[in-house]
């Protein structure tokens, strides 16, 4: 078996994530150094944990150094296996970013496979479940990905409990995707989720948006999570250019005013419309791998974060492929070939 060397500092949890993925589709086995070596808390924690485990398990794999708090991990591939799946990750750890994790090689089985996944799921730095299900997925479809996610339950960071169910059909070719010309707006929506909270806090929110937006404040936008697992509030703004939506999440903490959440949350919108791109920072990202896979694809977007450049480096080094990103009428060109 082919085995790469990694070095995993600093690329977070992410350049971990995409290894495992990568590693799955193309048989390739990987030895990966200094994980998240310069976070406050570094190595594997449970999210990360659950990723290795859950690709572990159906790339039947063998592993080396699956622990939590563990630096340094050995990943050995087999046979991607189709089937019905389960993995809780015992925490509020993110249960959108395992999905992203091995739903690539789900996709490339030879069968359907459905996947219940436990844990937060929506959580600060990590994509929400509106977000999978609003943005991520439909832009996969656009591919030829045919999958779809159900929230059962929200979880909030640090109480977890969320739940969502995944149904994934195999894709045995992908189809190279052009996002570079953005369509005119054709609308903008608000929604606030409480949890445990007064609904008084999720009102100021949306009257925030509404004044830096222009979005509807009506109370009606505010939803109450009932049963309560813990204390939640995230505010999030879709943006829906054509057959393309944006979501964006502010995310309520101790300390931080529900006009300070609004602002912060209005300005991610404010830069992202200015911008020109089609494909906003968090999405740019994740779509490098499902494009690298494809042989193919292009899209623009308006800012190449560091964890946009230190993903297509990784990818670089299992699949034969080469990103490029150039500025293109005010905004970035990003394009992938083999």
């Amino acid at each position: 078996m082919d085995m790469i060397e990694l070095e995993g500092a600093h690329g977070g949890g992410q350049l971990l994530r995409s290894a495992l993925t990568l590693s799955l589709c193309t048989g390739t086995g990987f030895t990966m150094h200094n994980i998240r070596a310069i976070r406050r808390k570094p190595g594997l924690m449970r999210q990360h944990l659950t990723a290795v485990n859950a690709a572990a398990r159906i790339g039947n794999a063998c592993t080396h150094g699956a622990a939590l708090g563990a630096t340094s991990l050995r990943f050995e591939p087999g046979a991607v296996t189709a089937g019905d799946y389960h993995f809780a990750i015992g925490s509020a750890g993110s249960a959108t970013l395992v999905l992203q994790t091995v739903l690539p090689a789900l996709w490339r089985a030879q069968g359907p496979s459905r996947l219940r996944l436990e844990g937060g799921t929506h959580n600060p730095l990590a994509p929400s479940a509106d977000f999978i299900a609003d943005s991520y997925l439909p832009s996969l479809a656009r591919m030829g990905v045919q999958a779809s996610m159900q929230l059962l339950q929200h979880g909030f960071h640090p109480a977890g409990g969320g739940v969502v169910e995944v149904q994934v059909a195999p894709c045995a070719v992908l189809q190279a995707a052009r996002m570079e010309r953005r369509p005119a707006l054709e609308s903008m929506q608000a929604q606030v989720l409480m949890s445990g909270l007064s609904g008084s806090i999720g009102v100021r929110e949306l009257q925030v948006l509404a004044d830096r937006l222009g979005v509807d404040p009506h109370p009606r936008h505010v939803q109450s999570i009932r049963p309560a697992l813990g204390l939640g509030n995230v505010a999030l703004v879709r943006v829906r250019h054509g057959d393309h939506v944006e979501v964006f999440a502010g995310h309520g903490e101790r300390g931080v005013s529900a006009e300070q959440v609004g602002a912060r949350l209005a300005g991610q919108v404010q830069q992202y419309l200015e911008g020109g791109g089609v494909v906003g920072e968090h999405l740019s990202d994740q779509l490098l791998v499902p494009m690298a896979l494809a042989g193919g694809g292009s899209f623009t977007t308006h800012v190449i974060s560091d964890h946009l450049a230190s993903n297509a480096r990784l990818i670089e080094k299992f699949l034969p492929v080469a990103f490029d990103w150039q500025r293109h009428e005010g905004a970035w060109r990003v394009t992938v070939e083999t």
